[in-house]
């Protein structure tokens, strides 16, 4: 088992060069065959297409919502209380599987989130009465918080010597392009296919058995260290705790931006423009989150994930202020303006953060520290979804969506200023492989 890192100074930040350089010589110590690399390159390729079905699975039910609600007769609480079950079980799934994977490798456990997410598309498929989606959820949260701490880890440790930087940004590009084109794949299916309440999730069940095929069969993936596996709570070593809370308040008012589009921002549009075409509802959510794939592609290399983080909050900031400003408006223009700043914004912080976060992690304690920054993360999704829901029932859902600018806008804001603060502190700036 390799050792732990321990890392110095405030936030750790005098020890990141020594950690950084002490991987480098890991990987370049070994000489690996010609086809041990192919085999590893094709391994790493893989598990990232893995995360993104199983984010993409987990997103096509988003331009539907509306029409369960219509349907099945139930209120925007209910609404946003089906969309957070997925996160309120995937924190603790994460809980549970970002260790086992340490222990046991991550290939079962990467094999055994695909196997499970098919379930959850299957009851979605079914569903007839609104438990269906709770349960449908509840499924998807259960496989994605399994397989996506232990596929991040994954990413690293199959990365190409030198290219550590790599590894964020497929991780990054899984997440939230499988988000983008859940939405969008969806509401195309569910507009102009045939059974529209069942073919995306058909879909969606051919493609993730066929990668899961995949996992199974490629030869190459990461072992685990052996040990006994024991459930506990996330834990974070002491030395790069203050660093990782800074990264998960970044990463985790990003996403909870993601997942305002993902849950009532087709419902919010779809009031303002006055439709109800599912594709465009799913293409305005797909909008945010493909700008935060092309930001992630143009930032990448950037030598400054801290400069990225607090800039890319601040595009938050304003596309919040955008969407705002869109209702009154009944403006298109300011939504689509509104997704594509927030997307940017987005993709440039949470970037930044997961390259931060990955040079910081001990690698025996890998998976465990990146399940535990993904409990952050969702646990702020589903914290402001369901609080979204509750103000939008009390209020309404232009009131609910000012509420959550204000919210999200003031932490996004908390996190700038301390990204500023450490830089001045005159931490070490990480080096990228």
């Amino acid at each position: 088992m390799a050792s732990r890192t321990v890392l110095g100074g405030p936030e750790g930040t005098g020890g990141y060069a020594r950690a950084i350089a002490a991987t480098r010589a890991h990987h370049s110590s070994v000489a690996a065959p010609v086809g041990v690399l192919r085999s590893g390159r094709a391994a790493f390729a893989l598990v990232g297409v893995a995360l993104f079905v199983l984010v993409a699975g987990a997103n096509l039910a988003t331009p539907l919502y509306a029409v369960y609600r219509d349907r099945f007769g139930f209120s925007s609480v209910v609404l946003t209380l089906v969309f957070a079950t997925y996160q309120l079980v995937l924190c603790p799934s994460l809980i549970v599987f970002g260790q086992l994977s340490d222990r046991i490798g991550r290939r079962p456990v990467v094999a055994g989130g695909l196997a499970v997410a098919m379930v959850g598309l299957a009851l979605f498929a079914l569903a007839a009465t609104t438990a269906w989606l709770f349960a449908a959820r509840a499924v998807q949260g259960l496989a994605v918080g399994a397989a996506s701490g232990a596929a991040t880890a994954a990413l690293v440790e199959l990365a190409p010597a030198g290219a550590a930087a790599r590894a964020a940004l497929v991780s990054t590009l899984a997440q939230a392009g499988g988000s983008a084109a859940g939405p969008l794949i969806g509401g195309a299916l569910a507009e102009w296919a045939p059974a529209p309440r069942t073919t995306s999730f058909v879909v969606g069940l051919v493609t993730t058995g066929v990668v899961l095929a995949g996992v199974l069969a490629v030869p190459r993936m990461p072992a685990g260290t052996g040990g006994r596996w024991r459930l506990q709570r996330p834990d974070v070593p002491a030395e790069i705790r203050a660093a990782f809370a800074r990264f998960a308040l970044t990463a985790a008012a990003a996403w909870a931006v993601a997942g305002l589009y993902l849950s009532v921002v087709p419902s919010y549009a779809g009031s303002l423009l006055d439709t109800s075409n599912l594709a465009l509802e799913g293409a305005i959510t797909a909008t945010m989150l493909l700008a935060s794939c092309a930001a992630q592609i143009v930032v990448r290399g950037s030598g400054s994930p801290a400069r990225d983080q607090s800039v890319g909050l601040a595009l938050v900031i304003v596309g919040l202020i955008a969407l705002v400003a869109a209702f009154p408006a009944h403006s298109l223009a300011l939504v689509l303006a509104a997704a594509l700043l927030g997307g940017v914004g987005h993709g440039k912080a949470f970037l930044g953060a997961q390259s931060d976060l990955n040079a910081i992690a001990p690698p025996d304690r890998r998976g465990e520290v990146t399940s535990a920054f993904f409990v952050c993360i969702y646990l702020g999704v589903a914290v402001s979804a369901i609080g979204v829901g509750l103000v939008a029932t009390l209020a309404s859902l232009e009131t609910a969506v000012a509420v959550f600018a204000v919210v999200t806008g003031a932490a996004s804001m908390l996190a700038i200023v301390w990204h500023v603060a450490v830089a001045r502190g005159g931490g070490v700036p990480l080096q990228r492989g």
